[in-house]
């Protein structure tokens, strides 16, 4: 019985519904578009709603998983978090379901454990591995009929990219979640629609997995051929302007009309370069870079892209006092209201009358929020972007703080570096031995060391940037360097096209951000662009241009070909 799910479409759906009847209510019976002979009546009475296993010739393999989110309880006890759909660039920002009430270690609870298993085999190296990758069928609760239950908008077909762990906000104070970044696949082939015969086939025990693979679309098809470097090329985007869409459908935000032009990357990275700041005795003050810096910093933890002014004194104004000129005085107030000039920043609950006397007392009184407009919130939400956007703010305005420092007290410490950091946890000081000791734990990524060996072979130890073979008492030195880093907050893979084989002091440049592979293979100095040398690369060696360009990022020279030319802020 089973038929299509079409993307955009809204479907009845309740628990238990007899999957012979066609409409419920006007809208298609999603029980009837999922029925099956061999598979159990799916549901979505939670978030996280995992199809059985089966054990298939060729090992386990888990049907489907369909995801469901609820804006209708964002933000309560029951659901406090926010997941973010942005439909139109085919990305979903997706929350676990570990909750403040939660007594158990984050990770463990049924949908973090499902999800996080299924990243297992969304991360694979090998076709093999991803070919037995549960496929996430994405669905959003609707309004329809005036009615906020029992409506469910089919979003697509969903890869999870990434996942973070992260620190959430409630009103018991801050609990740990995971945070699950999504690509949704392009279905155009298929006229945006899943057949359920392919969900079927996942779940038949006696087909071999490669078989159930001939029946999926062909953009999960090619994501199992070549891995995450295709997603860029296989995430779905708006065919059509918003205005022509099918009513009710769920895409990204869009503006009402008369509103600002649509920010691009491009537009994005020229305001930020360019903010209108006072200048002191030749200097630039820091208010305005260091607020950004903050407002961007909350989307990348997990918060709320506006926070209530009372807030932001207390956080921003410790910024300016440890990382602002020494002679400049501490007024968060000037960033918070004048940061509007950039056309990247809102203050909203202010009334109209009060504008003209924005000032501090009237913050206090009123206490407003503020932070990144919703349009520069959904561009930062790419982490190529995110990154790019605070190198752009280090380098323009902030190029003699301590930024070590300074990324740390932001919750951004694994940006500082391409490698990121590990998770390390300190003991109290004891009295073994002639020198005090202290207990460290740290959770370290298991690096394969078969792989960094034989890629060092392939290059005979020569450092693919100078060439330079360093020699050893018993024999040469080189050093494997993650391009895009497996420490927190890149979450790199531990693959050959993530690698560069590197002599000790290019490593080092290359992981604190001095250097960088342009796009035309040249490695370049990240301070003024000057040319290093060619990157010198092997036929055996394939590099991923995507983590190139994600290292580009972290050094604030990336330049996406989705921009236009930047506008006057």
């Amino acid at each position: 019985m089973g038929t299509q799910l079409r993307v955009g479409e809204i479907l009845r759906s309740a628990r238990n519904r007899d999957p012979s009847a066609v409409l419920i209510d006007g809208c298609p019976n999603l029980h009837h578009r999922t029925a099956s002979a061999t598979l159990a009546q799916v549901q979505l009475s939670k978030g996280i709603n995992p199809m059985a296993k089966v054990r298939a010739p060729d090992g386990p393999r888990r049907p489907a998983i369909l995801i469901r989110s609820s804006p209708w309880k964002a933000g309560t006890a029951e659901t406090p978090w926010h997941d973010v759909f942005d439909l139109d660039n085919g990305r979903i920002r997706y929350f676990g379901d570990h909750r403040s009430d939660h007594t158990v270690p984050v990770g463990t609870t049924q949908g973090n454990a499902l999800l996080l298993e299924a990243l297992a085999a969304h991360r694979g190296t090998t076709a093999e591995q991803r070919a037995l990758a549960v496929p996430l069928l994405v669905f959003a609760t609707v309004t329809h009929n005036k009615s906020q239950k029992g409506y469910v908008q089919f979003c697509g077909l969903a890869v999870i990219e990434s996942a973070e762990r992260i620190e959430q906000e409630a009103e018991e104070g801050l609990f740990p979640n995971y945070r699950y970044e999504l690509s949704v696949v392009d279905l155009k082939a298929e006229d945006d629609q899943v057949d359920w015969s392919w969900i079927e086939a996942r779940g038949n025990p006696e087909l071999a997995t490669a078989d159930a693979l001939a029946r999926a679309p062909r953009g999960w098809r090619r994501w199992v051929e070549q891995g995450h470097d295709a997603l860029p090329e296989l995430r779905h985007e708006a065919a059509r302007p918003a205005q022509d869409r099918a009513p009710g459908r769920l895409a990204g935000r869009t503006m009402p009309a008369g509103s600002p032009a649509e920010l691009t990357v491009g537009m994005l990275m020229h305001r930020l370069r360019n903010l209108r700041t006072h200048t002191r005795n030749g200097r630039q003050s820091r208010h305005k870079p260091l607020a950004l810096l903050w407002g961007i910093s909350r989307g990348a933890t997990g918060k709320p892209h506006t926070a209530p002014w009372r807030q932001f004194r207390e956080e921003v104004g410790g910024l300016l006092a440890e990382f602002g000129h020494p002679d400049s005085s501490v007024t968060p107030e000037y960033p918070f209201w004048h940061l509007q000039t950039s056309e990247l920043w809102d203050v909203r609950g202010l009334p109209s009358e009060q504008a003209a006397a924005a000032h501090a007392a009237t913050f206090d009184r009123l206490n407003p929020e503020g932070g990144v407009t919703e349009q520069a919130e959904r561009l930062l939400r790419d982490p190529l972007v995110r990154s790019e956007a605070m190198a752009v703010l280090r380098e323009t305005y902030l190029a003699d703080v301590d930024h070590h420092a300074l990324m740390e007290r932001l919750g951004l410490a694994g940006h500082a570096s391409a490698s990121g950091i590990e998770d390390v946890t300190e003991g109290p000081a004891g009295e073994t031995g002639p020198a005090a000791r202290r207990t460290r734990t740290s959770s370290t990524t298991i690096r394969d060391t078969a792989l960094t060996a034989r890629l060092k072979k392939l290059h005979g130890d020569s450092c693919q940037i100078c060439g330079l073979r360093l020699p050893t008492r018993f024999g040469t030195y080189s050093e494997a360097a993650h391009i895009r880093g497996l420490g927190r907050p890149h979450n790199g893979p531990d693959e050959q096209s993530n690698l560069l084989v590197l002599c000790p002091n290019h490593h080092v440049q290359f992981d604190t951000l001095a250097i960088y592979v342009d796009t035309e293979g040249t490695v370049r100095s990240t301070a003024d662009g000057s040319a290093v040398g060619p990157l010198h690369r092997h036929p055996a060696h394939r590099i991923s241009e995507t983590h190139l360009r994600y290292h580009r990022a972290l050094c604030g020279r990336d330049t996406p070909d989705r921009s236009t030319k930047p506008t006057s802020s």
